[in-house]
């Protein structure tokens, strides 16, 4: 079974939710570039100051898309 993994990227400070939609954006333009399979992204806003981008690969691809979009840190994605 191929396990998806969710690579994350945080956000902080006063425009950190402007800036995790804007870098939302960006992943989007690079599932389509590079033809990823999944089509899995999102934003999440904990609070005034902390926002993260996400974006969800299948594990057997996680490590070429951690080596091209250097996340800050990923975990395992569960539906």
């Amino acid at each position: 079974m191929n396990r998806k993994i969710k690579l994350i990227w945080d956000f902080r400070g006063t425009a950190a939710a402007k800036t995790a939609e804007h870098h939302e954006k960006h992943l989007k333009e690079y599932i389509v570039m590079e033809k990823v399979p999944l089509k899995i992204t999102g934003v999440q806003h904990v609070n005034d100051v902390f926002s993260l981008a996400f974006m969800v690969v299948l594990e057997d691809q996680m490590i070429a898309h951690r080596d091209a979009l250097k996340p800050h840190r990923g975990e395992v994605w569960t539906d």
